[in-house]
């Protein structure tokens, strides 16, 4: 398994508070079998900016030398979704926002309480731009996640959806657990991430979501 979406870089956003949990993070996602994790800091939140990816890189080598081989570290970041985000995206430099692991995909997370941009129009410049979005844990967003047919209309346009882990094994309570479960059952989910944060709170791991995945919906 890969987990796309993990705060495993120490002391620069709500993630892991020290080299220490980080670590401890990476060898329990590994033990769940996790062979490799996208570190995924918060950028261009109001509390976490975290423009410098080279600051990034060297805070992701540091924690790579310390892990060792097992699991695979890779550089990404969950992006915030602003009115100026388009704008940034395009004026690029080194300041622009993270792909994930140098790829075309960005994990974009959109506010949890609106206003919010319009995600239909934000999908459709990211894909005509020639970027792929993957909308992060569109089943925790309480304007967003009743709308299934705008769900299935970003989806058409291009777009993935991340589920969160702990919100199919319902500890996030009942409303993710059954948002996830419909977006799940109309097959609108591409990825299920931890977005772990923590060893003890919001931990990585993705095996049992994994398994009431294949309970339910086959393997």
């Amino acid at each position: 398994m890969i987990d796309l979406h993990c705060h495993l870089i120490p002391g620069i956003d709500d993630g892991a508070p020290s080299l220490e949990d980080a670590v401890s993070m990476c060898r329990l996602a590994a033990a769940e079998g996790s062979e490799a994790l996208v570190a995924t800091p918060h950028q261009r939140h109001p509390r976490w900016w975290n423009s410098d990816a080279r600051d990034l890189e060297q805070r992701l080598r540091r924690l790579r030398e310390a892990v060792g081989s097992r699991p695979h570290l890779y550089l990404g970041a969950e992006v915030r979704v602003d009115s100026a985000f388009l704008d940034d995206l395009e004026a690029g430099g080194a300041d622009a926002p993270l792909t994930l692991a140098g790829s075309r995909t960005l994990l974009v997370e959109f506010p949890r309480q609106p206003p919010a941009p319009d995600p239909e129009e934000i999908v459709h410049e990211l894909i005509v731009a020639g970027w792929r979005p993957l909308i992060a844990h569109p089943e925790l967003l309480p304007w967003l996640s009743p709308d299934l047919d705008l769900l299935a209309r970003l989806v058409e346009q291009g777009a993935g959806l991340q589920l969160t882990a702990m919100s199919i094994t319902g500890n996030f309570g009942r409303r993710p657990l059954e948002a996830s479960r419909e977006i799940l059952r109309r097959g609108l989910a591409h990825v299920v991430a931890s977005d772990g944060h923590g060893v003890r709170r919001r931990p990585p791991g993705l095996a049992a979501a994994r398994r009431e995945i294949e309970r339910r919906w086959g393997e």
